[in-house]
Order: C-alpha cells, then structure tokens, then sequence
C-alpha cells in the first residue's frame, strides 16, 4: 500500500486555529489543517513552510511539535507530522482552499475535519 509523509500547521492567532477547506479531490469540502507532503531532501520545518507559503502566502514560526498521526485510507496510508506555528509574515490568502475560518477551542469540532486530522483537532482539546 502507498504512503505518503506529510506536515501539518496548526496556526493559532489572538486564540483561534486556522482551518481550510479543501477545494477538490477525494475529501473536496472537508476541513484540515493546511501543509503538504514531504518532499525528498526536506527537513519536516522546511516542508512546512515552504507548504504554508505555497497553500497560504504566508511565513509561520513553528513553536512546538505537536503529534505524528498515522491514518489508513482505503488506497493509502498517511502519517501526518503537525506542529503549532505562527504567522510572522503576511495576510492568509486562499490559494489551493476554497474557504477558511479561525475557530476557537470550543468550535474545532464545528466543521467536518477529513478523517486524519481528527486525531490533531482531539490533541489539540486536551
């Protein structure tokens, strides 16, 4: 079975997490947390912001790690790295998401997350 590594930032801002919609493919509508695969040659943090740029057009800080995930999909087999990070650059401007919105603690579970990020929004309530 296939597999695929991938980072994943949590952007938090004045309190709030960032959540994107994707715009297509299998989980098209569902929510996540942006990033993007691991290139070959990449460190986890230069995969991360290059996706954040990429995805976002921002710079983020990353400030801590926050849990690797391992998620079975019928035709593949994801493991998602995510860590807390910042903005220190730049407005959030949808490039490959067709919406976003900055939740609170209490409202993470408002939106249908895919299946693998689950696991991060539940880390993320402790």
């Amino acid at each position: 079975m296939k597999h695929i590594e991938v980072v994943a930032a949590v952007i938090v801002m004045d309190g709030l997490y960032l959540a994107t919609q994707r715009a297509d493919g299998e989980f098209m509508g569902l929510w996540e947390f942006p990033g993007g695969k691991i290139e070959v040659g990449e460190s986890h943090s230069e995969a991360l912001c290059r996706e954040i740029m990429e995805e976002l057009n921002v710079e983020v800080s990353i400030d801590k790690h926050i849990c690797k995930s391992e998620w079975e999909y019928p035709s593949f087999v994801v493991t998602i790295h995510s860590y807390m990070c910042s903005i220190i650059k730049g407005e959030v401007e949808m490039r490959v998401h067709s919406d976003a919105r900055w939740l609170d603690i209490d409202s993470l579970y408002d939106v249908e997350w895919i299946p693998a990020d689950v696991e991060i929004v539940n880390r993320i309530r402790l």
